[in-house]
């Protein structure tokens, strides 16, 4: 096929392979010796930003006779089918983001699923990342985490996303732009409560890292003033709440008392505390002792 303009070589009897190479998100030196062996022996590579690519290819010292093609948000739909040719052709096509691993909230998704459908190798380059890094230094529980990537730009969509959240009792990761930190920490702060607790992870492993933990509101006062870098967020989970089943069942009881039927107040009370209907059904019966209208 001719991708770029360019001949690629190879065979549809013997498929190539694709690589997602995880590239250093701040620090050079983090780049793998592996990394360093698949770019310079690659046949394409799909680079993200292809400037900022061969910039750092020339901070690594590496040299390579791949053809680079971008591939980015706005040409991953045209492009897929030519990277997928090439691969089926034979070739080992490459794919680096700006930072960070390939698919992750990145360009990559939609070319390991076409070529998995193609019936082609797809594997990785371990490298740094964001998530991770942010997970380690943030000083928050990390032994059960969710990854949620950018949040709506909209605010009203964001609340919602939010608002589905706010119970979520595993710790959180969110990518946001600097310009956007402060309103999308006082939207946690109305989402989660203020004294919920965080980090803002910002320009790591680079030069300028800095990692505030701290109550939600107060990273809310401090991102007021200007952020600047590349911001991860990290926010603790929601914590369990202590069910009183005695007290539940109390309040199912006063309903009844009231005139209320036993089951729609034991769903009432069950739903808003968060108990298994069951358990409060039997704790409410009993409590009362008596017949009661069911």
């Amino acid at each position: 096929m001719i991708l770029d303009g360019v001949q690629e070589t190879g065979t549809a009897a013997e498929p190539g392979v694709l690589v997602l190479a995880g590239t250093p998100i701040g620090d050079v030196a983090d780049a793998s010796p592996r990394l360093r062996a698949e770019l310079a022996g690659a046949d394409v590579i799909a680079a993200e930003d292809t400037r900022r690519f061969r910039a750092l290819l020339q901070r690594m010292g590496v040299t390579t006779s791949a053809r680079v093609v971008s591939y980015f948000e706005g040409n991953e739909a045209t492009r897929t089918p030519e990277l997928v040719e090439a691969l089926t052709g034979g070739a080992r096509v490459v794919v680096a983001t700006d930072a960070g691993m390939p698919s992750v909230s990145d360009p990559g998704f939609r070319l390991v699923a076409a070529a998995v459908a193609a019936g082609v190798r797809v594997t990785a380059v371990p490298g740094p990342s964001a998530v991770l890094t942010a997970l380690a230094v943030s000083g928050l529980p990390v032994d059960r985490f969710c990854f949620e990537g950018f949040l709506s730009r909209k605010a009203g969509e964001r609340s919602r996303q939010l608002a589905a959240l706010a119970e979520e009792p595993r710790t959180m990761v969110f990518f946001e732009a600097p310009h956007r930190t402060a309103e999308t920490l006082a939207a946690m702060v109305e989402a989660f409560g203020p004294g919920r607790s965080g980090a803002v992870c910002r320009e790591l492993t680079k030069t300028y890292e800095e990692v505030v933990r701290g109550p939600l509101a107060e990273l809310a006062a401090w991102a007021a003033a200007e952020v600047r870098g590349e911001v991860t967020l990290v926010v603790a989970g929601a914590e369990a709440r202590v069910v009183d089943l005695d007290a539940a069942a109390a309040e199912v009881a006063d309903l009844v008392a009231a005139g209320a039927r036993l089951k729609p107040a034991v769903a009432e009370v069950a739903e808003r505390e968060g108990i298994a209907r069951n358990a409060l059904y039997a704790a409410a019966l009993e409590l009362t002792r008596r017949p009661v209208k069911t």
